[in-house]
C-alpha cells in the first residue's frame, strides 16, 4: 500500500532525511501555527482575488498563481526560511553544492471545477538528465485544509528512484492530505501534481522551492527582488535569493560579492576578489609556489 508518511513539528532532521531518501516525500503537520498560516493567506487574499485564472494545460483553467510571494505577504518569509526545512533541504542538496538557493515562491490557488494536474517531475525544468544528484525539492505548505475533495497536492511516493520512463499506475498517486500549518516537502525527481478541486471552496498553498546553488532558477529572483527591495530582507533570506557567490567565481557582481550592494552605508567601492574553493586555492598557492 501506498502512503505518505507524517511526522510532527517536533520530529528530528534525521527522521525527515530518512523519510525523503526512501519516500521522496513527507509531511510536517503542525510546523506553522494555524495563525500565522491565516494570516499568509489574509496577505494574499487581495492579490488573488484580482489575479486572473491561467489559461493553459499545466498550470490549469480554474488555478490561480502568484509569484514574488515575499513582495506580497512579509509573513511568507516565516515559511520560506524555516529552519527545519531549510536544513532539510540543504542535508538533500548540499552533497552537489556549495550552498542552496531558492528556486521561486509561487502561491497556489486551486478553484472549484479544475482538474488534476499532469503528474510530474519538477526537475524537468532543467536539461541535465546525465546528472545523478538531486537538483531541487519543494516545500508545499498548506495555507488551508489539504484534501481529497480540494485538490490536495497528489504525490507517488518512491517514484524518485524509478527508472525516468517509468508511469505510475493509479493505486500508486496519493493524495498529501493535510491540516493548515503543515508542509509537504518532496524531490524534485518525484512524480507529483495538483489534485482535482471537487469541492465548492479554492484550496490554496504557497510552495517554497530550493534548488542547487550554481543552477539557473525558475523565477528570476533579481527582477522580483531588486536591491531596493531584498535589502529590507534578513540576510539569511537575501543569500537563499541569491544575492551571494557560490565558489568558485558564480554570481559575481562587479567582480565582487553582491551582499555588498545589500550592506547599510556601503560607498559603492568594489575591489575584485577570488572566490574560489579551498581544494582550488591550495592549487593556486601551488601553481604560484
Amino acid at each position: 500500500m501506498h502512503i505518505i508518511q507524517h511526522l510532527d513539528a517536533s520530529s528530528g532532521l534525521q527522521d525527515i532525511d530518512e523519510i525523503l531518501n526512501r519516500d521522496g516525500c513527507v509531511v510536517i503537520e503542525g510546523l506553522l501555527p494555524a495563525a500565522t498560516a491565516d494570516r499568509v493567506a489574509r496577505e494574499l487574499e487581495s492579490f488573488f482575488r484580482d489575479a486572473e485564472f491561467g489559461r493553459g494545460g499545466f498550470v490549469g483553467f480554474r488555478t490561480k498563481r502568484l509569484g514574488s510571494v515575499l513582495r506580497k505577504s512579509g509573513s511568507a518569509m516565516q515559511l520560506l526560511a524555516a529552519p527545519v526545512v531549510v536544513s532539510a533541504m540543504e542535508n538533500l542538496l548540499t552533497p552537489w553544492c556549495e550552498r542552496i538557493q531558492l528556486n521561486l515562491t509561487q502561491a497556489i490557488s486551486i478553484h472549484p471545477g479544475e482538474k488534476a494536474q499532469i503528474l510530474h517531475r519538477d526537475d524537468e525544468l532543467f536539461p541535465c538528465r546525465s546528472f545523478t544528484g538531486e537538483m531541487m525539492a519543494n516545500a508545499m505548505w498548506a495555507l488551508c485544509d489539504f484534501t481529497e475533495e480540494n485538490g490536495a497536492t497528489q504525490v507517488v511516493p518512491g517514484s524518485h528512484l524509478w527508472p525516468r520512463d517509468r508511469l505510475p499506475e493509479p493505486h500508486e498517486v496519493v493524495s498529501a492530505v493535510m491540516p493548515r500549518g503543515s508542509v509537504l516537502i518532496y524531490r524534485g525527481s518525484l512524480i507529483h501534481g495538483g489534485g482535482a478541486n471537487r469541492s465548492n471552496e479554492p484550496r490554496t498553498g504557497l510552495i517554497c522551492g530550493y534548488n542547487l546553488g550554481w543552477l539557473r532558477q525558475g523565477e528570476n529572483q533579481y527582477l522580483a527582488y531588486p536591491p531596493d527591495v531584498a535589502r529590507f530582507f534578513r540576510p539569511e533570506v537575501q543569500r537563499l535569493i541569491g544575492y551571494t557567490v557560490h565558489r568558485p567565481n558564480l554570481g559575481l557582481h562587479e567582480c565582487n560579492d553582491p551582499q555588498l550592494l545589500l550592506t547599510p552605508h556601503w560607498r559603492g567601492d568594489l575591489q575584485a576578489r577570488d572566490f574560489l574553493t579551498p581544494d582550488q586555492e591550495e592549487q593556486l598557492k601551488a601553481a604560484r609556489g
